[in-house]
């Protein structure tokens, strides 16, 4: 790859996020920009070309952590620094702004710096490695695919870039050093959200996708393949558009102390927030700092409704989100409402009322809410009214109809093997045509499932496991590079052998051999694979719609607790994998939200088809472990033996202990239990949608945990609460 980089005024089109970043180049007080789009759009090429239009800084020599010669930090780990004389500016050089990149699997000690412990108890000194935020500071901290990060390492990053400093609190050693930077973070949503707390810290965001005009397609292209020939002619080409950016960013930079932001304007923005109903108060702010750096951009000294307007259209959308499930946008017509709605409050406030009396002259009745969102995407300013997933389900899809033979056979629900059984009459007649798409009903909280034993997956917030955070439970020798050190076991195997080791005055003499690191027990993610029954049994309307609400719930859950998902279903002939593994559980609830229903019950091909899909996960991510959720009544139609292949095609997980859980779908007056005997074969628990919502049956959580009770006390409690309901 060049070293030249791609010229900034190179890229065509994305003017919402050439904005959102000169406005932080301008004032990084906006707090950052959060750039959310599909793949393939050159968010990556943008954010390191604005790092070669920032000014160049002056910086302390010798110090690792960029001071400033005329206002150096009193706290800076490598001060005080001091002039020739003692006193006075220190000396100093310029150099560029530094471009920061963090890798997806960075540790937390290389983003705040560690302490060579090592040499700390070795030595007796104290060795302090700067680490990315050290290197970032007064420069670009750029953070690729930021939603696949550890969400305590973000929660770091974020509250670095909040306060403007590091810190770094470690076996009795203190360091603080400042950090304040551009922070730019791009993600692709379809491979995950990041929670509404962490959404809320970046100051701005912009939704960008591929052009679909032809034209612009050929010259993004025509110029790529230009640079790819020749890196420094092409940037030749664009030598005296960068340097004309560059001179304005600086510019701006110095006229930002001059704008004013007037009351009218300070109005609308707390107005507009207000009619949004967005949390807390720092949505208000960043619209204020990015309204007068908007100001200062365009060379004026105050700031106008139009540049509150653009504010809005980029600090907004992300944080009227109220759960992952909701497609980010602004309602353009609310927001044009609500600013002329307070600018004429403002008019109205003179001392001179006019014609109509004091009740005649507020704002309309219509209040700020308005309309939805109409989603007619960006005039030039803001991002796309959608989510971006382009909407809601197409409620399209077709299914074979339902067979007239599509009825339930029952078993015993004791013994080794079921043999087939007569049919049994159904309960309600199979549709005579397959149902549309059911909407789903309400999430609610639901009841924690877990893997049972300790696992060693990438930290989240379900099953228990051996994690980088957590709580410290014991000691053990260093498997590779030294972890956290586990000082209280350092010190106690190093004891035995002081005089062995010749120790002189008070040092204590340390080998490699003595160190231990620490074993943390936190929770870990996992991977939840849906396994939904869609066919004709399960097409009820009412049914379907508190299945759905139920499996939403589930998703819910799995997105609070950090896991991947997938999700198979079956019907009419057989399964299919809806939904590969992933962390977008907003791409899940699409999904679920367009199931089409109808047809017979393959429950052996829908089981298949999951223990296959398991199979590849584990080769991918074997420290994963996967939690298996059949949604399903428990029937089984297409054959003679139907029910018992799905017996069999159950008895893979339980011989493999994978941890399943089957959401009992069945309804109605008369109930056949089948959904529970497929639960006892697959070695898991039954859950009915009743049982789902309610609270304080712990028992569930017990048996995930492998703590396994009497099936006919369970089965007991959970009909005296069918019975109770």
């Amino acid at each position: 790859m060049s070293d030249v980089r791609y010229p900034f005024t190179a890229i065509v089109g994305m003017a919402d996020l050439r904005l959102g970043l000169l406005l932080n180049a301008v004032s990084p007080a906006v707090g950052g920009v959060l750039v959310r789009g599909e793949k393939g759009t050159a968010k990556s090429t943008m954010v390191r070309a604005l790092a070669g239009l920032l000014p160049s800084i002056a910086a302390v020599d010798g110090c690792r952590f960029a001071c400033d010669p005329a206002a150096p930090d009193p706290q800076c780990p490598d001060g005080p620094h001091r002039g020739a004389a003692g006193d006075g500016q220190p000396a100093g050089h310029e150099r560029p702004s530094q471009l920061v990149e963090l890798p997806v699997g960075v540790a937390e000690d290389r983003i705040v710096g560690s302490l060579d412990l090592e040499r700390a108890l070795a030595e007796g000194v104290k060795a302090y490695e700067p680490g990315l935020l050290a290197k970032a500071h007064r420069g670009v901290l750029y953070i690729d695919e930021v939603n696949l990060l550890q969400d305590h390492v973000v929660d770091l990053l974020l509250d670095a870039a909040a306060m403007g400093r590091s810190y770094v609190e470690r076996e009795g050693v203190s360091v603080r050093h400042a950090a304040r930077f551009l922070l730019v973070g791009t993600m692709n949503p379809e491979e995950g959200e990041l929670r509404p707390q962490l959404l809320d810290r970046f100051g701005l965001t912009v939704e960008i996708a591929a052009t679909r005009d032809p034209a612009e397609r050929a010259e993004v292209v025509r110029r790529r393949l230009a640079y790819d020939a020749d890196p420094v002619g092409f940037a030749a080409r664009f030598a005296d558009e960068e340097r004309a950016l560059a001179e304005r960013i600086t510019a701006a930079r110095e006229l930002l102390p001059e704008v004013e932001l007037t009351e009218v304007a300070l109005r609308q923005i707390t107005a507009v927030c207000a009619a949004f109903e967005v949390d807390g108060l720092r949505a208000d702010i960043v619209m204020a700092r990015t309204a007068v750096a908007l100001a200062a951009w365009d060379g004026r000294t105050e700031v106008l409704e139009e540049d509150v307007r653009k504010a809005a259209r980029l600090a907004l959308p992300h944080r009227r989100r109220r759960n992952p499930f909701d497609a980010p946008g602004l309602d353009e017509e609310q927001l044009d409402r609500t600013l002329e709605e307070h600018a004429q409050e403002q008019t109205q406030e003179d001392p001179e009322p006019e014609g109509d009396g004091p009740d005649g002259n507020g704002p309309d009745g219509n209040g700020p809410e308005g309309t939805g969102p109409e989603g007619d995407g960006p005039d030039g300013g803001g991002p796309e009214g959608g989510g971006p997933d382009g909407g809601g389900p197409d409620g399209g899809g077709g299914a074979p109809e339902p067979s007239a033979g599509d009825a339930p056979q029952a078993t015993a629900p004791e013994g080794p093997e079921a043999p087939a059984q007569p049919p049994v009459p159904a309960q309600h007649p199979a549709p005579a045509r397959e149902s549309a798409p059911v909407a789903a009903g309400d999430a609610y909280r639901t009841k924690l499932f877990t893997v049972r034993g300790t696992g060693h997956g990438a930290q989240g917030r379900r099953s228990p496991a051996e994690t980088t955070g957590g709580h410290t439970v014991r000691a053990r020798r260093p498997q590779g590079a030294l972890g956290r050190l586990h000082l209280t076991a350092t010190l106690q195997a190093a004891a035995p052998h002081q005089v062995a080791r010749g120790r002189s005055g008070r040092a204590l003499v340390l080998q490699k051999d003595d160190f231990r690191e620490q074993v943390r027990r936190g929770r870990e993610s996992n991977l939840v694979l849906f396994v939904v029954d869609a066919s004709g049994s399960m097409a009820a309307r009412q049914r379907m719609t508190a299945v759905k609400g139920a499996v939403l719930s589930l998703l819910m859950d799995a997105y609070q607790r950090r896991d991947k998902i997938g999700m198979v279903t079956f019907r009419g002939a057989g399964a299919e994998l809806a939904l590969p593994p992933t962390s977008s559980v907003e791409v899940g609830a699409a999904r679920l939200e367009s199931l089409p229903t109808g047809g017979r019950t393959p429950l052996a091909a829908g089981l298949l088809r999951a223990h296959e899909v398991l199979r590849v996960e584990r080769l991918r991510d074997p420290s994963r472990r996967p939690l298996l959720v059949v949604v399903t009544d428990g029937r089984a139609t297409g054959g003679r033996d139907a029910l018992a292949q799905s017996h069999r095609a159950a008895a893979l997980f339980a011989a493999q202990g994978t941890a399943s859980v089957v959401l009992d779908c069945e309804s109605g007056p008369v109930r056949l239990g089948l959904a529970r005997t497929l639960a006892g074969r697959l070695g898991g628990t039954a859950v009915s949608l009743e049982e789902l919502r309610a609270e304080g049956v712990a028992s569930l959580v017990r048996e995930n945990r492998g703590d396994n009770r009497s099936t006919t006390a369970r089965d007991h409690r959970a009909t005296t609460m069918r019975k109770a309901a």
